[in-house]
């Protein structure tokens, strides 16, 4: 049995909760407001908890793994595992100051007050950067710092930029990006590490799901060795005669980030009847 931290409630939680279910791990009581959840076909405890409390969970060997912001790993300073980047709730720590103000650069920064709640990875910042600012940690709404006095800028983390809109603020320099991590301690038997192993195994198949599509086209044999350098697939591409004489049909995997691209040189290469599916699982 292995014990997962989360955080409790948000949208990183709400996201884990689904990687977690897609894995098909399914828990009974998940909406009773239960701390610790067991696992009904998984030998995985769910541990819900503050997102800052996480790491120190991990090190104090409390939870064996779990699942937090980049961020929150980097503020609290634990030396843990990093097992998987997770790649959803991205953000980025930024640098933002008023629209009016006139802090242009970050030099401009000297002398003057930042107020955010990630004090630590700020700090490094600032001495790397050779700037002296004064920081003022407030542990939220760190957005209304500026506008009641209280610090000139802040650093805070920032997704769609709408919040600092909000509040009229504009981005003055990324320090860094953020995404999910699941991190694990260092303190693991071998059994416990194989559990680790065979979840980390469901995550990396439904990640990879996510990046693929389906795909399957029918192409005149004359366009075949053309069309598989576009579509080389996990090894290459299936091919099936078709009644027609002189074409087949053309089963493979095409990447997300690269889809609307090569849909156009496929057309163009004289593929048609092209038919692009999700893909719900994808073992390497």
């Amino acid at each position: 049995m292995i014990t997962l931290a989360i955080q409790k409630s948000g949208r990183l939680s709400e996201k884990t909760i689904i990687l977690l279910q897609e894995c098909g791990i399914d828990f009974n009581d998940l909406t009773k407001g239960s701390l610790k959840i067991m696992a009904t076909n998984f030998p995985l405890n769910l541990l819900l908890m503050r997102d800052d409390d996480i790491p120190e969970c991990i090190a104090n060997n409390i939870a064996h793994i779990g699942i937090v912001g980049e961020n929150t790993l980097i503020e609290k300073g634990f030396d843990l595992e990093i097992t998987k980047r997770l790649g959803y709730a991205k953000c980025r720590l930024c640098l933002a100051v008023p629209k009016k103000s006139e802090i242009l650069t970050l030099e401009d920064l000297n002398g003057k007050k930042i107020a955010t709640s990630y004090p630590s990875i700020l700090k490094s910042f600032l001495q790397k950067e050779n700037i002296n600012s004064e920081i003022h940690v407030i542990s939220g709404s760190v957005e209304i710092a500026p506008s009641i006095g209280l610090a000139d800028a802040i650093f805070d983390i920032v997704s769609s930029g709408s919040t600092l809109i909000i509040n009229g603020l504009k981005e003055l320099h990324t320090v860094m990006k953020s995404e999910a991590l699941l991190i694990q301690s260092k303190n693991i038997t071998d059994t416990e590490q194989n559990l680790i192993d065979r979840l980390v195994f469901r995550i990396q198949a439904v990640r990879q799901a996510k990046h693929n599509k389906y795909i399957v086209l029918n192409a005149p044999n004359k366009s075949l060795e053309e069309i598989c350098s576009i579509l080389p697939g996990m090894k290459s591409p299936t091919i099936t005669p078709l009644v027609t004489k002189g074409w087949s049909s053309l089963y493979s995997v095409i990447e997300e980030d690269t889809f609307w691209e090569n849909i156009d040189r496929l057309k163009k290469a004289g593929a048609e009847g092209i038919l692009v599916l999700p893909i719900e699982k994808m073992i390497m």
